[in-house]
């Protein structure tokens, strides 16, 4: 069993010499540190527990100036050592070291009560651990032990390793969910080796020869190598603190802040959803557009807060927020996160991430968009699963896994136990039947507004409504089939319409077609111009009759009707197969009609494949078959 503590606590409290004592490893590394006497950065140390758990602790800085490195370290613990001298007792970076601890949801805590041989006074040490236990009771370690101890004479040391080891048996290790993650909270090089990062491994194991990607960024690299505690290990487990060299990258490629992951499974984002509490000793409201410091596992960046359902929010309050970052961080849903102000410079309030890569920028005060942030702070899987669908148009299942931080198998049950609130696609994406209901909304919308504006063409093009609906190709597919199973639509390969869309014509057009259509019945073979159809019919009649097929277009000016065209091109093919070629003035006398005609029918008959010209003569193109008029 291995496990990860992290320290916390004000300046002087005796947190490093504490981690020193239990561990014989002294954390400070930093020559300013220990010429200072102060911690400035993260330190690190190890040990065992009577019991033979192993742990890993991380050492925090305690004055002000340092906040920002103590957030640093304290992402991914199992257990918080609050430390807090006796002589002093509670300070204000134990109280907001205290909040952050809170505002993480860390699991557990104890309280290790320092410097217990500078205190004669009983009550005194009865009063700060009573301080104590009215500031646990604010948060959700309410239960958290305190133990008395002082590292100069020893006293109550083995308690307090007796209380840590209680405290961790009652923690499950940390589950390999086959993601790995480790946020880099250190870089540097070893002479021989390399690269070498390190940070608090979650998600999943890390084995040597593991492809790898650093994120944001997208740097690709290999697992060389594998410490834990100083040892090499073949196998890094999750929950351990871990030292990875990295091959194929250099030390200038990598910062604190940035995630080593298994290649796919995070990606950068600036725009999250959030459910979020302001703590009651915040110095002000939180208002819209507020700016704020940005912390998550070992990232930071500057960042402007959108209220999505509140005007304000009062200390003490709690809300949605969509957080706009200033730069891509790594993160996923889930993950913790912390806001701080610059001036004067505090803890204001943090939370959890609900959505790490939402769709838009919510509108506030809409109620479907309140919705949804109801439901995805309810933490139910499945309303996790709906709420990513509905916000994006289709997904494969697999790119899920990575959105929702579920594996592959925990999707799939999901999916099934969603039954009809989840359509399948044919190419194997999957879609909410929310959206599909959003979806066919809008294409009904677009073409009911089409048909009004058009009502004699037979449909919308299908790449005009395509592009209004702003769907890829695949998605529109897809979605064009759904609605014509449920005979919603009608479509072909140019055009869609709804099924409900009747072609009806004025009575002044009525009159007008029975006029042209006994112009055309009196001389078949020369009809109207299609100027003069125009000037009769008028440009929308005249474009169905083309559309639907009744009129064949054979040039820019001459057309007939199907049948006409028809008969005529079946006359001029046979007479080809009998005299091998026909001449303009052959055809002209062949079909009774003039040169007016005949040249643009043959020109027609040359582009569409049936004949070719051969000097004056046309003969029959025998590669191709014969024009399809219908």
């Amino acid at each position: 069993m291995h496990y990860v503590i992290g320290t916390a606590g004000h300046v002087d409290h005796g947190k490093s010499t504490l981690v020193e004592v239990l561990t014989g490893i002294d954390p400070d590394r930093l020559a300013e540190e220990k010429q200072r006497a102060m911690t400035i950065d993260l330190g690190f140390a190890w040990t065992e527990l009577p019991d033979g758990t192993q742990i890993g602790i991380v050492d925090v800085p305690g004055h002000r100036d340092f906040i920002e490195n103590m957030l640093a370290g304290v992402g991914g613990i199992d257990l918080a050592l609050l430390v807090v001298a006796a002589d002093e007792g509670v300070m204000p970076q134990t109280r907001e070291h205290l909040a952050i601890l809170d505002l993480l949801n860390i699991p557990s805590a104890v309280v290790a009560l320092t410097k217990i041989d500078m205190v004669d006074d009983p009550e005194w040490l009865e009063l700060v651990q009573l301080d104590l236990a009215d500031l646990l009771a604010l948060t959700h370690l309410a239960e958290a032990p305190i133990i008395p101890v002082s590292a100069l004479t020893n006293d109550g040391l083995d308690q307090l390793l007796l209380t840590l080891e209680e405290t961790l048996q009652q923690r499950q290790p940390r589950p390999d969910l086959e993601r790995p993650r480790l946020p880099i909270d250190r870089v540097f090089t070893v002479s021989g080796f390399g690269t070498i990062v390190t940070g608090t491994l979650t998600g999943g194991r890390l084995v040597i020869g593991d492809d790898i990607e650093i994120q944001p960024g997208g740097l690709t690299g290999r697992v060389r190598g594998l410490q834990s505690h100083k040892e090499a290990v073949e196998v890094a487990q999750p929950g351990k603190r871990v030292a990875v060299n990295v091959g194929g990258l250099d030390r200038d490629d990598l910062a604190r802040g940035q995630v080593l992951a298994r290649p796919g499974i995070l990606r950068g984002t600036q725009l999250i959803d959030t459910m979020y509490r302001h703590l009651h000793d915040a110095p002000r409201a939180l208002e819209h557009d507020t700016e704020v410091k940005f912390f998550s596992g070992a990232a930071e960046t500057v960042a402007t807060v959108r209220l999505i359902g509140d005007d304000v929010l009062l200390p003490g309050g709690q809300g949605w927020l969509q957080v706009v970052l200033s730069e891509p961080l790594a993160l996923d849903q889930g993950d913790r996160y912390i806001l701080r102000v610059p001036s004067p410079a505090q803890t204001i309030g943090g939370g959890e991430i609900l959505d790490a890569h939402p769709a838009h920028r919510w509108r506030r005060f809409k109620p479907d968009v309140i919705t949804r942030f109801q439901a995805l702070s309810s933490g139910r899987p499945e309303d996790r699963l709906l709420n990513t669908l509905n916000g994006l148009v289709s997904a494969y299942p697999v790119s899920l896994v990575s959105d929702l931080g579920l594996s592959d198998e925990e999707i799939g049950n999901l999916i099934d136990s969603l039954g009809n609130d989840i359509i399948h696609l044919s190419d194997g994406k999957i879609m909410s039947q929310a959206m599909f209901g959003k979806l066919i909304q809008q294409l009904q919308q677009e073409l009911t507004s089409y048909h009004e504006m058009h009502p004699l063409r037979l449909g919308m093009p299908r790449e005009a409504l395509r592009s209004r609906l702003g769907l890829n190709h695949s998605d529109y597919h897809e979605l064009l089939a759904l609605a014509e199973a449920e005979r919603l639509i009608e479509s072909d390969a140019s055009m869609v319409r709804l099924a409900s869309h009747e072609l009806r014509f004025t009575p002044q057009q009525e009159t007008a077609l029975t006029h042209f259509w006994t112009q055309v019945e009196a001389d078949p073979t020369k009809p109207p111009t299609v100027k003069e159809i125009l000037a009769e019919l008028g440009e929308p009649v005249f474009d169905l009759l083309v559309q639907r097929g009744d009129l064949i277009r054979v040039s820019k000016d001459i057309v007939f009707d199907l049948d006409t065209y028809r008969d005529l091109v079946r006359q001029i093919e046979d007479y080809l197969r009998v005299q091998g070629s026909i001449t303009v003035a052959e055809g002209r006398d062949l079909l009774n009609t003039t040169r007016k005609y005949i040249l643009p029918l043959l020109e027609h008959l040359d582009q569409v494949g049936l004949t070719r010209r051969d000097g004056d003569q046309r003969v029959l193109n025998r590669q191709t078959k014969p024009p399809q008029a219908d």
